[in-house]
Formats: structure tokens, C-alpha cells, sequence
């Protein structure tokens, strides 16, 4: 019996007594069914949306993402007032971005965290001031740190000790002085995915908390001497070192992110206090303040029914008081705290939409041995508009848009039309066992990564990106990808 078999259905998966209805865990108040048992967007039916704009598509709703905004913001920042606190909340971008996506972020009184030149470029073209960007990475280029000095921005977040002394070069040769914040390895093992848990030692961001690591720097012992420090030290304790005694750096502080999708308050509330205990050490032993700490996101969605995220109140409550007592226990002031919200603002806020196609049955065995069928049904997108399932096994959701769901469920895989066995959509759900070609799915909770991931596996175009508001009229904010544009750098036969 294979693998398989033990998972004809996972245990957490029902049997929909009311197919119709939509999880408020993992739908948002946007999306509802009219009278007639279509889904709607922000008032808007699917029907609509599809005759318009076509499938696969990405639908976005700027009145969730705007909403969710405000919500982190006012729960972080109430949280901190009663400790005297000040916070910053940062719009993670990588979960989501584009220009349009920028502004409604800055509009809502939100920072911008971005990861590379590219989405560095976005945030500036949605005229995002340079104070409120943040720029990240792990392997940052010249030209991104200089564009990043070039346009003021409030922070550059800086992962090992030879980029610390990167950014201090380009800094004096523009003849600036960079902000710069130290990305540092708390140890925590968050409990999701391993390739989207950033906190161990044994993945490529940050710089250690561990005693000891000093020596892999490649800084010889007389130079960590002149430093103030010896072979026992740390790898981090190098970069703050070497920061506040650079005329062309300002320190304002560390950082660390402990992973995504992440629902126990547990992970977050031990590397926030690993953090702040490295960082009053560090204050005393070099007799300086470094006045800021940014303690990421990475906080989880609903995309399941096995999933139970927490509220923006709840998260940022249970961290504001681990973060009091810690600072109590240490005799030091909180200092400046920044947070940053991406897939659990963007997530929700989108949805993705599919025409069926193919519908066949295959056999398979259980884990009784019995034969039992499992329905397979075709969608025109796939691994390349959601290569979260793939990358990640994500497991989502999908309901009949167009129409209410009529007689008994059947249990289903949605998959996409890629030309590998492993592109599947939703590799668990009850469908309507009328379900039929021309009928619209719709994945919900796919506001995140879907987009940024997306590719042009086996030649496929690229959806649009469509708003959706009760203020005004659905409108693409990223049209359609062609296929001139996708061939438009083929250089042709030459």
C-alpha cells in the first residue's frame, strides 16, 4: 500500500452539510453568496468577473486588504500604549505587490518591507517615501544598496558581516550615512513548513545568536580583538561591532523573522525575548542604545478548515505583554518596535478564479485496502499561478462560484493543465457531484505568494490581477499577461 492510500482523505477534512456556505475562518466579509447562491466579490459576481476579464484570474479585494491594514496597525500600536511603546508595522511586500498594492498600503498608514531592487523599484514608482522603506535580502548588490541610499530609505536591513561591511563602503563612497539594522538568528524553530522557517541555524538568513560562531566571520582572532571581542563571542555580536564604529553606518537596532504561516504565539514570544536579551547585552558591553527592533511576521491564514488563525488583537497583545516582561526583567526601555504583516493582510484579501475543464474518476486504494474512487477535475491554470502546493504542499479550498451547489459533494482534487503529475490545486475538497466543463471554482486565500510566485511554466500567460471594491467598478491593476509579451525577449531564430 503506498503513501497514498494512508491519505484517501485527512482526517480534518468533513463532509459539507451546507456546501453553500462559506468558512469565515478563511473566507473574509467581501466575499458572500447572492440570492441566488453565486459568489460575489465586494458585490460583484463571479460571473461578472469572469465575462469581463476572463480565467485564470487573480481577484483582489482592496476593501480586505485596506481593512486588514488598519486592523494590525491599530492593534499593534493599542497594544504597546499601555507600556509606553512605539510601533511601526511594515507591509511585508514580498507576500504581494504591486503599485497599486503599494499605495493602498502608505495610504493606510503602513510601512513597506521590501526584498529585493525590484520591489524597491515598485514602492518608489507608488511614490512611497524613501523613510518608510525598508530594504532586505540576503545577498544584496551594490547597485540595490546605492538605489536604496540613493532614495533615503528608513532601513536597510543588513545578513551577514561581509554586508555589513558592503553597505558601510558604498556608504562612504556616496559620502551618506546608511540606517542599517542587523538580521539576527534567534534559534527558534517555528512550528510550518522547513523552507518557510527562517529562525534555525541551518538556513541561509541571519546571523547567529550562538555562542562561539564568532570564528566562522573570517575574521582572524587579532582582529576580533581590536573589535572587543574573542573567539567566544558570536556571529552577530561581530556586526554590531563593526556597525557602531562605522562613521558611514547608523545602528538602529536588529531584526529577526522566525518563519510564515505560523499559529502558536510560542515561537514568537522566545525569539523576541533571545533578541532582546542579545541586545541589552550588546548595549552594555559597548555602552550604546540601539533604539529599535523589528520582530517580522510571519503570522498564519486560514486556508483549511484544520486551520485556526489567531486575530490581529490576540497576536499583538499576547506579544506586546512577552515583550513588556522581558524588557521588566532586563531594566531596560522597550525600544522602538516595528512588525511585518504580509500574507496574513494580503492572503485573505484574493482569491483565485478557474473554468473547469476535464472531470474523470481513477481507482485507488485505501488504507483498509478497500477500492475507493477519487474525482479529478481540471482547471486552466495551475502550478503556475500557485506553486505554493508544490513548493510548500499547501493544502487550500475551492467552491462552485457561478452557481449554488446542487445534490450531494463527491469527494475531489482540483489540478492544473501543467505537464507534471505533481501540479494540483487543491488536493482535498467536496465538490457538487454535478460539477461539469464551464463551470467557476474559486480558491479562496490565495492573495499571497500566488502572484509573486507565478511563472510561465509550459508556456502559459500569466493571469491579471483584478480589484474589486464596493467604492468603484472592478478594475485590473495588473492587466493580462500575452503571449507577445511572454515571447517578447525570445530573439527569434538566429
Amino acid at each position: 500500500m503506498g503513501a497514498e492510500a494512508a491519505l484517501y482523505k485527512p482526517e480534518w477534512l468533513t463532509y459539507p452539510e451546507h456546501p453553500e456556505a462559506l468558512d469565515r475562518r478563511i473566507w473574509t466579509s467581501s466575499f458572500a453568496r447572492d440570492d441566488s447562491g453565486e459568489l460575489t466579490v465586494d458585490g460583484v459576481k463571479v460571473s461578472q468577473l469572469v465575462q469581463e476579464f476572463g480565467t485564470p484570474e487573480y481577484v483582489f479585494s482592496e476593501d480586505t486588504f485596506r481593512a486588514r491594514a488598519r486592523e494590525f496597525r491599530a492593534a499593534f500600536e493599542g497594544a504597546f500604549v499601555p507600556f509606553g511603546a512605539e510601533v511601526s508595522v511594515y507591509y511585508a511586500g514580498k507576500a504581494f505587490l504591486t503599485t497599486a498594492v503599494a499605495a493602498w498600503a502608505k495610504e493606510e498608514g503602513l510601512n513597506l518591507d521590501t526584498a529585493s531592487g525590484g520591489e524597491l523599484g515598485i514602492a518608489l514608482r507608488a511614490q512611497v517615501p524613501g523613510e518608510r522603506i525598508a530594504l532586505h535580502g540576503n545577498n544584496k548588490s551594490v547597485a540595490e544598496i546605492r538605489r536604496a541610499l540613493e532614495n533615503k530609505v528608513g532601513r536597510i536591513v543588513a545578513d551577514s558581516v561581509p554586508e555589513v561591511q558592503l553597505i558601510a563602503q558604498v556608504a562612504a563612497k556616496m559620502g551618506v550615512v546608511a540606517p542599517v539594522m542587523l538580521r539576527v538568528t534567534p534559534g527558534v524553530h517555528a512550528s510550518t513548513h522547513d523552507f518557510i522557517a527562517t529562525a534555525h541555524e541551518d538556513q541561509k538568513f541571519g546571523q547567529s545568536l550562538v555562542e562561539g560562531t564568532s570564528g566562522l566571520s573570517g575574521l582572524a582572532l587579532e582582529d576580533l580583538l581590536e573589535l572587543g571581542l574573542d573567539a567566544n563571542d558570536c556571529y552577530a555580536a561581530i556586526s554590531v561591532a563593526i556597525a557602531h564604529r562605522e562613521p558611514s553606518l547608523d545602528l538602529r537596532g536588529l531584526h529577526c523573522h522566525i518563519g510564515s504561516q505560523i499559529f502558536e504565539a510560542d515561537g514568537f514570544g522566545k525569539a523576541a525575548e533571545k533578541v532582546l536579551d542579545f541586545m541589552h547585552e550588546m548595549n552594555q558591553r559597548f555602552s550604546i542604545t540601539m533604539p529599535e527592533i523589528d520582530l517580522g511576521g510571519g503570522y498564519g491564514i486560514g486556508y483549511t478548515e484544520a486551520d485556526h488563525p489567531r486575530g490581529a488583537a490576540e497576536i499583538a497583545q499576547s506579544l506586546a505583554q512577552m515583550v513588556a516582561d522581558t524588557c521588566t526583567r532586563l531594566g531596560m526601555k522597550i525600544p522602538h518596535l516595528s512588525f511585518e504583516p504580509g500574507r496574513s493582510i494580503a492572503g485573505p484579501s484574493g482569491i483565485t478564479l478557474y473554468t473547469v475543464g476535464t472531470i474523470k474518476n481513477v481507482s485507488i486504494e485505501d488504507e483498509n485496502g478497500d477500492t475507493r474512487v477519487r474525482r479529478y477535475v481540471s482547471v486552466d491554470g495551475g502550478m503556475s499561478d500557485n506553486a505554493r502546493p508544490v513548493l510548500y504542499e499547501s493544502d487550500y479550498t475551492a467552491t462552485l462560484a457561478n452557481r449554488a451547489p446542487r445534490g450531494s459533494q463527491v469527494l475531489s482534487r482540483v489540478v492544473g493543465k501543467h505537464c507534471e503529475s505533481g501540479d494540483i490545486v487543491v488536493r482535498y475538497v467536496y465538490l457538487p457531484e454535478d460539477l461539469g466543463a464551464g463551470d467557476i471554482l474559486a480558491v479562496p486565500a490565495t492573495g499571497a505568494y500566488c502572484f509573486a510566485l507565478s511563472s510561465n511554466y509550459n508556456y502559459l500567460t500569466k493571469p491579471g490581477v483584478v480589484a474589486t471594491s464596493a467604492q468603484h467598478a472592478p478594475r485590473e491593476i495588473v492587466r493580462r499577461e500575452t503571449e507577445e509579451d511572454m515571447l517578447a525577449r525570445d530573439m527569434g531564430i538566429v
